[in-house]
């Protein structure tokens, strides 16, 4: 596999920091990391960069992933760029809202290195 720059976009620093170890341990490896605290912050970096990779968490202040979904499936130059929820909601309807906008898997909070290997793997290898 290919190193690839990732987008981890989370609310919490710690949490965007076990994201991208977890990613690491699954076997991934970075040319570049990039961190935003929610949506607006994650779409003023997508503006400068293009990462190969989006893991976003759903519930954040400012913009949350949902919405963050959206406008990035408005964005012709990320049309190939694979979104991956994370998120510690309970009910499907916020999962289904994301990927019925455009996300390509989710995974849940507590995860493990081998859900990553099972959920965002493959769509890393396929960029």
């Amino acid at each position: 596999m290919k190193a690839i720059c990732a987008l981890i976009v989370d609310d919490s620093s710690v949490m965007r920091k076990i994201v991208a170890r977890s990613l690491r341990q699954a076997g991934v490896e970075f040319t570049e990391v990039l961190e935003a605290a929610n949506g607006l912050e994650a779409l003023a970096v997508l503006q400068t960069k293009v990462p190969d990779l989006i893991l976003s968490d759903i519930n954040m202040p400012g913009m949350d992933g949902l919405e963050f979904v959206r406008q990035v499936q408005g964005l012709n130059s990320l049309s190939g760029v694979p979104i991956v929820m994370i998120t510690t909601e309970g009910g499907e309807s916020h999962v289904v809202e994301a990927l019925s906008h455009g996300a390509k898997g989710y995974i849940r909070k507590p995860f493990t290195p081998e859900q990553i290997k099972e959920h965002v793997l493959p769509l890393v290898r396929s960029t």
